[in-house]
């Protein structure tokens, strides 16, 4: 950007010219590029869709002119969708780079006052002076649709509700994409091989896709290199020989672009011609992956990609489909595989094949990247993400989400034994995750960019009548294959909120009991007088007070480390969060006991001795940099207090954490509670990473401190609460006095030192 604004200051120079049209030449020849790459990673669903799109089209005896109407239907649906919708405007809705539902949610929260509470879940003040939040005009009063949401909780929730389907919904499309896509390429071997049945092509299926799922751990990088030439020599073979059934069969399809064939369609076929369109929708899938991608690539990349090379080369070949078919209505159930000519027949049984396996890639990778972004705003239970590129954060991949996705898709591909019922379901997946695009997006347009509201009823009038009549075309699917999508979006979105909804819990819980100043004074005196060398950082989601995890602490080691840093690991809603604005830093009013707020993106990357190194850092430049230590005269000098803290880091960091667990009443709390809270939480918590797992700290460097949250009662103070405590292993770098060994039956011992409480409330 630098490069760009000198050579703009000197545009009336002779050297501004050469250095313009170089910078110029290598930002094309880089958009170029990526373009290129993103045929192997984001198009291949959208590329290969010739592949299933006729055959899935229920025609119970069709005719010519059946097959204009519906390449009528296609290219209308290519270029409305496809194009303008996509292209020209959900592309620009991106989150400082990123894309997909929850990059939409994120966005609309930058812009909405929600949710203001005293825990990390909150909007603090200081959000909208980081360089990546999304920047609205302080003079312009919010706008209606803005002042409607942020005055009513159930919009909000509603609001929330909407970004869940949408990405469980898209997760489920990138568990039915495989499927489909490989088993309509293996079908290719049934075709000209009758002896071949169809189990045989099913097993040849399982093993294709089991092959690329384990391809899938070197990387987006890797995977577009291996897989973007097999995508573009498909690109560029499948509308030559479009072009040439065109020739032979009928010359005359152009005229098919006509809207007037899409009326006469539905004149002539009615309901049937209706239910069709549960086949024709497949045509547009993959094109929620052009922005659910967006975080691999960049958005111009994306739109080069699908202007100059997707769209052309599709709508040719299903113009050479369509003529063929116009000749042939009969074969339109192996429609791809019967308009090639035969002397190129296994040659192309092999580009469609490998075809079908880059077709895979682009939900896959979609899916790795809005499952990161979820379990960064604390929707989602805590995976292993490993970033696969030091360039682009964006490209990730996580081992437990790929081989789930493995596991789910064979479940698909033997359950339906690749009957039409995958078809169904995976209209019925790609139409949801369009429709919630459309909602989202209207959103965007009258609170974001202010767009007239005329203009934005326009656009959801438009999507929202197309959108719809395809979504109620293939809701008559729903017991013929397309429950499953919704199966898998109630699965997901339930472990989705009971997460989220067990976070809050506590963050309320901690909120409410914080120990309280008098009892913070009485609590470090008592403690003040044992003094062990080293650094202890207590994780809690408070930003102000101290946690009452601090207390059981206190009561049981009676001793306190030398540096105390409360530490909150807050993620804003935003793409990521610059190293200069990253901590929140506080003195917290006694000696050597600091406040430390970490601000993070749902792209950026934490690592567990590099945080600890930067924590220290920010804080000694904090300490160095202040004025006022005279308050505390005892705390001594800047100098003093900064060789403290290194003394203290040197020394070894122990890192603090809570494990809270729910104690329900069947009295007070209802069956669905019981079931999120008591059930689905305690179940994700227990077999997943901890929230602060990224952090990648060593396991004997970490203390875990369980306690009880009791939901039988409205919540009380700390001090007026019992605590039973027991204590169940001693750490050897930490001396304690009057503890006794305990044990813990079906606890895991998975960390040299533990100490578990039991707060009961009464």
């Amino acid at each position: 950007m630098s490069t760009d604004l000198e050579t703009g200051g000197l545009a009336g120079s002779d050297q501004s010219h050469p250095k313009s049209s170089t910078t110029r030449w290598v930002k094309s020849w880089k958009t170029i590029t990526l373009a290129y790459q993103t045929l192997g990673v984001v198009y291949g669903d959208l590329g290969t869709s010739p592949l299933y799109v006729y055959p899935t089209m229920n025609f119970k005896s069709p005719q010519g002119e059946d097959f204009l109407g519906t390449f009528s239907i296609i290219f209308w649906t290519l270029t409305l969708i496809g194009l303008a919708k996509y292209v020209f405007i959900v592309l620009h809705a991106d989150d400082h780079g990123e894309g997909g539902t929850f990059a939409l949610y994120s966005l609309l929260c930058q812009h909405l006052k929600t949710t203001i509470k005293g825990h990390k879940y909150g909007r603090m003040l200081s959000d909208s002076k980081l360089s990546h939040f999304s920047k609205t005009n302080e003079a312009e009063s919010p706008t209606a649709f803005a002042r409607f949401i942020e005055r009513r909780k159930s919009a909000q929730r509603l609001l929330l509700f909407v970004a869940m389907l949408g990405t469980c919904m898209l997760i489920g499309d990138g568990i039915l994409t495989p499927a489909v896509s490989v088993l309509s390429a293996m079908a290719g071997i049934a075709t000209a091989t009758p002896k071949i049945n169809q189990s045989t092509v099913v097993w040849l299926s399982a093993a294709v896709l089991v092959a690329l799922f384990l391809f899938q751990r070197f990387g987006t990088k890797c995977v577009s290199f291996v897989f973007s030439p097999i995508m573009a020599i498909w690109l560029v073979t499948t509308p030559l020989i479009g072009l040439y059934n065109i020739a032979i069969h009928y010359p005359q399809i152009y005229k098919a672009l006509s809207p007037h064939y899409i009326v006469t369609f539905f004149q002539r076929n009615g309901k049937d011609g209706w239910l069709a369109l549960g086949g024709t929708v497949l045509c547009i899938t993959g094109a929620e992956a052009m922005f659910a991608d967006l975080g691999h690539f960049t958005k111009s990349s994306i739109q080069v990609a699908f202007a100059f090379m997707i769209y052309p080369s599709v709508l040719l070949t299903y113009a050479g489909q369509s003529a063929y078919l116009v000749r042939h209505p009969g074969d339109h159930r192996e429609a791809f595989y019967k308009f090639l000519p035969r002397s190129i027949y296994w040659p192309m049984f092999v580009v469609s094949t490998l075809a079908a396996i880059v077709a895979s890639q682009g939900l896959i990778s979609a899916a790795f990247s809005i499952i990161k972004q979820s379990i960064a705003l604390d929707y989602f239970p805590p995976v292993t993400m490993v970033h696969t590129s030091q360039d682009k954060e964006g490209q990730v991949y996580s081992p437990q989400v790929n081989y789930c996705l493995m596991v789910l898709c064979l479940a698909v591909l033997f359950g339906f034994q690749g009957g039409p019922e995958i078809g169904n379901a995976f209209g019925v997946a790609v139409i949801w995750v369009m429709l919630i695009t459309s909602s989202l997006i209207t959103l965007v347009m009258l609170i974001i960019w202010r767009t007239p509201v005329i203009l934005a009823l326009v656009y959801i009038t438009v999507y929202g009548t197309l959108e719809g009549v395809y979504l109620s075309s293939v809701l008559t699917k729903l017991r013929e294959g397309g429950w499953f999508p919704f199966g898998i979006a109630v699965i997901l979105a339930l472990a989705m909120f009971s997460w989220h909804h067990g976070r809050e819990k506590i963050s309320d819980y901690e909120m409410i009991n914080k120990v309280t100043v008098d009892s913070v004074d009485e609590l470090f005196s008592r403690a003040a007088k044992q003094r062990v060398p080293g650094l202890c950082l207590f994780y809690t989601d408070l930003v102000h007070g101290v946690p009452p995890i601090m207390r059981h602490y206190v009561n049981n080691v009676r001793s306190l480390h030398q540096v105390i840093i409360f530490t909150t690991i807050r993620y804003v809603p935003v793409r990521t969060v610059l190293p200069d604005e990253r901590f929140i830093l506080e003195r917290c009013g006694y000696a050597g006991v600091y406040r430390c707020v970490a601000q993070y993106g749902y792209m950026d990357v934490l690592e567990g001795e590099e945080f600890v190194s930067d924590v220290i850092e920010a804080l000694a430049i904090f300490v160095a940099s202040r004025e006022d230590h005279e308050e505390l005269d005892s705390d001594g000098d800047g100098a003093a207090l900064v060789s403290d803290l290194w003394r203290a880091k040197a020394a070894g960091a122990v890192h603090v954490m809570a494990k809270a667990d729910f104690r329900m009443s069947e009295e007070r709390s209802g069956w669905f509670e019981r079931l999120v809270l008591d059930g689905i939480y305690r179940f994700l918590r227990n077999n997943c990473q901890m929230p602060v797992a990224a952090l990648k700290i060593a396991p004997q460097n970490v203390i875990e401190i369980g306690m009880i949250v009791s939901l039988a009662v409205p919540l009380a103070p700390m001090e007026d609460c019992r605590f039973k405590a027991r204590t169940v292993a001693i750490c050897a770098n930490i001396r304690r006095e009057g503890i006794k060994d305990g044990t813990m039956s079906g606890e895991k011992k998975f960390c040299a030192f533990r100490v578990c409480f039991r707060g009961v409330v009464y």
